[in-house]
């Protein structure tokens, strides 16, 4: 028996249990249940005991969120690209939206690491060497409150 996906992909129909589906993608048993319960993916068939079972359609799934998420895309992003692909037509026009915005916050995250690593350079250097200088606040004390206040 083979199951058809899209013009060109045939995939051989294999039956796996969670924690193989988790051992084949590398991802934990949980993962793939918290997938479920958010809608990621679709509540799978049950064994006659109830065990949940998984086909290579649900492989093929897990690696699409597991390699967008690799890339940076939030669950958020990687459901509406699933909800494309699973209407039939093609997420590159989304994903190219969705990846550039993700670009220009990765920039400011960027800029805003770069300015918080600046800060703390300025505050290694503003230690007294050795202890802290007695009957006054501590230098490290005052940064904190002033970092505070910003």
């Amino acid at each position: 028996m083979t199951l058809e996906r899209g013009p060109t992909l045939t995939l051989f129909s294999v039956t796996l249990t969670v924690k193989k589906l988790a051992a084949e993608v590398g991802v934990k048993p949980d993962t793939i249940r918290y997938y479920e319960r958010v809608g990621l993916l679709s509540p799978p068939a049950r064994s006659d005991a109830g065990y949940r079972l998984y086909d290579e359609t649900d492989v093929e799934r897990l690696r699409f969120i597991r390699g967008a998420q690799r890339l940076g895309l939030r669950l958020g992003e990687i459901r509406e690209l699933l909800e494309i692909r699973d209407r039939g037509r093609c997420p590159c026009g989304h994903t190219e939206a969705l990846v550039r915005r993700r670009l220009s916050e990765l920039d400011d995250e960027i800029a805003r690491m770069k300015r918080l690593r600046s800060q703390l350079v300025r505050l290694a250097e503003a230690f007294p060497p050795g202890s802290c200088p007695d009957g006054e606040p501590w230098p490290c004390e005052r940064e904190f409150i002033e970092a505070g206040r910003r």
